[in-house]
């Protein structure tokens, strides 16, 4: 295995990228994002929308993945979603599926009125946990040419109960939802802490590494709001309704493989795969160099395939 990372902050910008700050609405919420693409390339391009996971901002490896689609001849917007990051909306630092979902429509609309972004060639890039919102949206929108999973987590309420202790246990976590919701301040945890044990993710790598994710633009912050959307939330959802070009790239070894695997045997759609072993992580997909330019370069020759 090799050691070297790559990701915005500590890695060279690849020749021949430019980056742009962008904004744009949704629900009338300013979302700010960051538009790459091949630098002196002229005319429309194929375009992407790249989505990271929960609680990710878009310097992290969302980031990277738009970076690298850039350099591979795409138009890539990341953004943060409303309520995280730069962006606006309240409440903030809630892993919330519906508004998330929502955030990527808007997405989509944005893109689709750029005069650099080909007619009927924007596609869908998830990381992680947005996957299942980036699906349900490539679902739903006609804007939508195809679809991308990198290390796809995708439960649905009954896997969330195994994940999160049981059912008793992810009943608790809902609890604490709902007093939130009536709560006069803010419930606000650390997302990722090595030593802090209420941190949802505790001592999780990657997050807690500022070498890798803990970098100064991330949040690190995880609202109690989030358990009841998230922990409810069936991202398998989409997977019947689905009938647009899937390319999956996964492992063995990332978090949720039986999530991406219940998907797979629910959709009807064409699939394409790229899957490694039990020795490539979740983590490895966010920034380890081989995975991270392997998968880019699937996912890139994926989306240029597809004809509007």
């Amino acid at each position: 295995m090799t050691d070297q990372r790559i990701n915005l902050q500590h890695t060279p910008a690849p020749a021949g990228v430019t980056a742009a700050a962008v904004t744009f609405t949704s629900d009338g919420v300013p979302l700010r994002g960051t538009l790459f693409r091949p630098a002196n390339a002229a005319g429309p391009l194929p375009s992407v929308i790249v989505t990271g996971a929960w609680t990710t901002v878009k310097e992290q490896m969302v980031g990277t993945y738009a970076r690298e689609l850039g350099a591979r001849g795409l138009v890539a917007l990341a953004f943060d979603f409303t309520g995280w990051g730069e962006s606006g909306g309240e409440p903030r630092y809630v892993e919330d599926p519906t508004v998330k979902t929502a955030d990527i429509h808007a997405a989509a609309d944005y893109m689709a009125g750029r005069d650099d972004v080909e007619a009927g060639r924007l596609s869908g890039l998830g990381v992680c946990a947005s996957s299942g919102y980036m699906a349900d949206a490539v679902a739903n929108d006609d804007a939508f040419s195809a679809l991308a999973l990198v290390a796809p987590w995708l439960h649905d309420p009954r896997m969330a109960e195994g994940i999160y202790g049981g059912p008793e246990a992810a009943a608790g976590l809902i609890a604490a939802s709902e007093a939130a919701e009536s709560s006069q301040e803010p419930k606000i945890l650390v997302a990722a802490s090595t030593d802090d044990d209420t941190a949802p993710m505790y001592q999780a790598p990657y997050y807690t590494e500022e070498d890798r994710g803990l970098i100064a633009e991330y949040d690190n912050k995880f609202s109690l709001l989030t358990w009841k959307p998230w922990l409810t939330y069936d991202a398998q959802a989409s997977a019947e309704r689905l009938a647009k070009p899937v390319l999956m790239v996964g492992s063995s070894g990332m978090a949720l493989p039986a999530g991406a695997e219940a998907y797979e045997r629910r959709m009807r759609a064409p699939l394409e795969k790229i899957w490694f072993g039990d020795d490539v992580s979740q983590f490895d997909f966010y920034d380890r160099a081989d995975i991270v330019s392997t998968a880019a370069d699937a996912v890139a020759s994926f989306l240029n395939e597809q004809a509007p």
